[in-house]
């Protein structure tokens, strides 16, 4: 299988290893040609960098992981050399300020694409381009299923169809996974810690279900698993971007959660979700 991966991040670079070592060609496309470099970590001879889009156009299925921020205006990019293929959504994140999902992006920007997914899961680059195990949600159509557990065997899948859930875990992980650095340095205590990381959580639980989204979803490795990894370690972005925000410094790289909880206060409202908890973080991030 060649698979072509649009955006050469640190998880775009990391998930087009994992490809790679899974048996598949890679075509990994950089905006300035550039990719992340990994230490100890050498990049395979299959994997192929370019800045020129039109050569994503023969490639079997599409992987797109670059920031949420930029989604829209990649995907208008590529469309012209879009050929069929199902594409897999490897973005955490909604749209600010419309509130829209990737998938939704992705319809409206691409309304042929009929056959797509969402990859989501507790997934640090740097583990998966190591080859450290590695469990993810895949969630899509039958086809887009089919592509995505060959382009992606080196890691360990479960499938679903709940296309909405999944996305709502990731991006409500990334907010609550600010939230949660940002009341590691500015709570009172560990008891006040507990109590807005669960509110938070169980308000994007809450916006989710009024999506259409599955409960069991956010019970799964795309919820809890990956909102265990992103709310409680420092080698999160999201964590370590809300304790500098409480300390008053500027955060240091992609800071997804600022996005993510700006589009899902936008989600709750149009939803009619009431969001007290997420209300109050987001004026006291003052993003």
């Amino acid at each position: 299988m060649k698979v072509g991966v649009i955006g050469a991040g640190a998880w775009g670079t990391a998930l087009s290893i994992a490809v790679s070592r899974g048996g598949s060609s890679v075509v990994l496309w950089s905006y300035d040609g550039e990719y992340k470099h990994f230490d100890d970590v050498q990049m395979p001879s299959s994997i192929r960098i370019t800045s020129a889009m039109s050569e994503l156009k023969d490639c079997d299925t599409w992987l797109i992981v670059t920031p949420a921020a930029y989604f829209r205006e990649t995907l208008r990019r590529a469309h012209e050399f879009y050929d069929g293929q199902p594409i897999i959504i490897c973005t955490k994140g909604a749209e600010c300020p419309s509130g829209q999902f990737m998938s939704e992006i992705l319809s409206a920007e691409v309304p042929e694409c009929v056959e797509y997914g969402v990859l989501s899961g507790p997934q640090f680059a740097a583990e998966v381009a190591r080859g450290v195990p590695t469990g993810s949600t895949l969630a899509g159509t039958d086809k887009a299923l089919d592509f995505g557990r060959e382009a992606l065997s080196d890691l360990f899948l479960v499938e679903s169809s709940d296309v909405i859930g999944t996305e709502v875990c990731g991006v409500g992980k990334n907010a609550v996974a600010l939230i949660s650095g940002f009341c590691r340095v500015a709570c009172m205590g560990e008891n006040d810690r507990a109590m807005m990381f669960t509110r938070a959580w169980n308000e994007v639980v809450d916006i989710g279900l009024a999506a259409g989204g599955d409960m069991r979803t956010f019970l799964g490795l795309c919820g809890i698993g990956d909102l265990f990894l992103s709310a409680t370690s420092e080698t999160s972005r999201n964590f370590s971007g809300g304790m500098s925000i409480a300390r008053g410094q500027e955060p240091s790289g992609t800071v997804e959660g600022i996005f993510a909880l700006c589009g899902l206060m936008t989600r709750a409202r149009d939803l009619g979700v009431a969001t007290p908890v997420l209300d109050m973080m987001h004026k006291k991030l003052d993003i």
